[in-house]
């Protein structure tokens, strides 16, 4: 997996667009957003700049993510531990992210030659199809 940038990773820990995402999440993975918000706050406090900039975002401005991201990114550049630390933090929550977003699950099992093929899209029922071509929809 690629590392993700500073803008990435920023957005991800910062941005309110992630709201509806983050309601399906675990408790797990959201403790991890929190996680990652709490060692940018720590590793940029003590910076002015950053800290007013940091409380923007907090509030949803775009424009300080832009300014916290480059200051992110500085920091990465002069710490390869932290840096190491937030991008794996951040591909987690991530790939929860994508774990979430799956629509469809499809199985296929064979039993003494039959072969039986359970579909299930989004929200939809499942639909079971046995090797003779006869279809069951559960609703």
């Amino acid at each position: 997996m690629e590392p993700l940038t500073a803008s990435a990773i920023a957005t991800l820990a910062f941005t309110k667009i992630f709201e509806k995402t983050l309601e399906k999440l675990t408790e797990a993975a959201l403790i991890k957003v929190n996680q990652l918000r709490q060692k940018i706050w720590d590793k940029l406090r003590g910076n002015p700049k950053a800290e007013v900039a940091l409380a923007e975002v907090e509030k949803g401005s775009k424009q300080d993510l832009e300014t916290v991201a480059a200051l992110l990114q500085v920091e990465m550049n002069q710490d390869d531990l932290f840096a190491q630390d937030i991008e794996q933090l951040a591909q987690e929550i991530q790939q929860e992210i994508n774990i979430g977003k799956v629509q469809g699950q499809n199985i296929q099992n064979v039993y003494s030659g039959e072969a039986q093929q359970n579909n299930a899209v989004g929200n939809h029922a499942p639909v079971i199809q046995g090797g003779s071509g006869h279809s069951i929809t559960f609703n």
